[in-house]
């Protein structure tokens, strides 16, 4: 991408929504480029992605932005084009996810994005732009996950480690990225279709949503897994608590399935299971280029081409965003800015 002058920009194109008393509005809009917010850091923004939570901001009622008129994208990557901070020079190729970005302070839906230094990553060897965002916030996600486990102590003989909501970014990325650290990956989907694609992705097994969600009269069941990622929450994760085997660990990173956690303490008092909480937004920065590092080495560009399901432009974003919240997404969704 040829350099371009921040002081030859005069506007930007973003995925902008407002609540206002004649309703709500969520539309691609130009604005001046003075409107970007207070920051640092300026990107000229080469790739971002649609996630879940991108999807709810599209809503009136989704309950994630913050502050309006946003511009959304809780992630981003490209080239910078203005530094206040001398960690980051004009032309570098950097990364941002989570903070307040895309619910707070305008967001990586846009063709140009301005941020506080410290929410920028560098690059990390081997990872472009694009890659980066095809792994993006759920990628990520699935990498702090996965490096949570391995701090509590998992390693790859210790037994299967399932994955729920498999097909989705965070479970797509999660089973990539265990299968290449030699783990035996069982894999957990609502998706038929998706089977195959889970496979190939390094999955050994793949289960039908519905047999890790079943209800149980019991405070404790069949010693089954070494440790979980679950993105899914609700009445999946008290299954996992259920059958996680003793000193194993559920990492919790998402609520697709419900925000209600039913359980008993019986797997932390009788069985040592521990339950991890995700939290990809505030993560320390030490640990985030230590993910980023692990997530560029670990996984190959034909896998991550395996887990983009589509490449769009912002138009295309409204749609997509209706496809994810209705569970029709496989893998991740590319959006080219």
């Amino acid at each position: 991408m040829p350099a371009v002058r921040l002081d030859a920009v005069k506007s930007f194109r973003g995925l902008y929504v407002d609540r206002r008393e004649d309703g709500f509005v969520a539309e691609i809009r130009e604005l001046p480029v003075e409107e970007l917010p207070e920051g640092d850091v300026t990107v000229r923004v080469e790739y971002s992605g649609v996630n879940y939570k991108d999807a709810l901001a599209t809503l009136p009622d989704g309950r994630v932005v913050r502050r309006y008129p946003m511009i959304v994208g809780i992630d981003l990557a490209g080239r910078v084009v203005d530094s206040r901070d001398a960690r980051f020079r004009e032309g570098e190729a950097v990364l941002v996810t989570g903070y307040d970005l895309g619910v707070a302070h305008f967001g990586g839906l846009a063709t140009y994005a301005r941020v506080p230094a410290e929410w920028v990553v560098p690059l990390p060897p081997g990872l472009g732009t694009r890659e980066a965002m095809i792994l993006g916030t759920a990628g990520f996600t699935a990498g702090l996950a996965v490096h949570r486990l391995e701090q509590q102590g998992l390693r790859p003989g210790d037994g299967p480690v399932i994955v729920t909501g498999a097909s989705g970014g965070v479970g797509s990325v999660a089973v990539a990225l265990l299968a290449a650290r030699g783990y035996r990956v069982t894999a957990s989907t609502g998706k038929a279709e998706a089977r195959d694609y889970l496979r190939e992705l390094g999955a050994e097994e793949v289960l039908d949503r519905a047999s890790v969600s079943a209800p149980s009269s019991k405070p404790l069941e069949r010693q089954l897994w070494a440790a979980a990622v679950d993105p899914v929450g609700g009445a999946t994760t008290a299954f996992l608590l259920q059958t996680t085997r003793y000193g194993g660990s559920v990492a919790a990173v998402g609520l697709a399935g419900g925000s209600d956690l039913h359980t008993t303490v019986f797997p932390f008092i009788l069985r040592g299971v521990s339950l991890l909480g995700i939290d990809s937004v505030y993560c320390p920065m030490d640990v985030r280029l230590e993910v980023w590092r692990r997530l560029a080495a670990e996984l190959p560009a034909a896998v991550l081409e395996r887990i983009l399901a589509e490449e769009v432009g912002l138009e295309r974003v409204p749609g997509v965003a209706r496809e994810l919240l209705g569970g029709r997404v496989r893998g991740r969704v590319l959006v080219r800015l």
